[in-house]
């Protein structure tokens, strides 16, 4: 006689290969999880040392440091000998010659997660403009004749 159902043996193996689906399922949720925070982390890491190789505009070498949440960073600027064809051939007196600064910022963060970041900079002076001529026009878009400090008007009241 036969009976129509399911032995305990089956449902067994049908809970079994059930609970390992949903394991594996839970573990790569969580490892995804994972996976987005050291991502933003990374990425946090990545802007603070951009700034920080930005905001330097070294002028000789030196070395910072600092903390910023949880980031702890080091700034090292050191300069770098110009190769003879990349220096003037002609030189301006109480002109220095051009330099050139190698800016490297180690940003360290958590359970041995480092960052390094490299860049070149070379301070530039912006160029001096020549003295106009006397009696040279004047330059486009001034206007003459407007008072230094704005005036006000007397507001009636009823």
């Amino acid at each position: 006689m036969s009976e129509a159902g399911f032995t305990l043996l089956e449902v067994l193996v049908a809970l079994t290969i059930l609970a390992l689906g949903v394991v594996t399922l839970i573990q790569l949720s969580s490892q995804s999880l994972r996976v987005v925070k050291v991502s933003g982390d990374y990425q946090q890491a990545v802007q603070l040392a951009g700034r920080m190789a930005i905001e330097s505009k070294p002028t000789e070498e030196a070395t910072t440091s600092g903390q910023e949440g949880p980031f702890q960073w080091e700034r090292r600027v050191t300069e770098v000998t110009l190769p003879d064809e990349f220096k003037p051939k002609q030189t301006t007196p109480d002109q220095e010659g051009p330099k050139l600064f190698a800016i490297t910022v180690a940003v360290r963060w958590g359970q041995n997660q480092t960052l390094d970041l490299a860049t070149m900079y070379t301070p530039t002076t912006p160029p001096s403009l020549p003295q106009a001529a006397s009696g040279a026009s004047k330059p486009v878009g001034t206007t003459t004749n407007v008072p230094a400090t704005p005036t006000t008007q007397p507001q009636r009241t009823k």
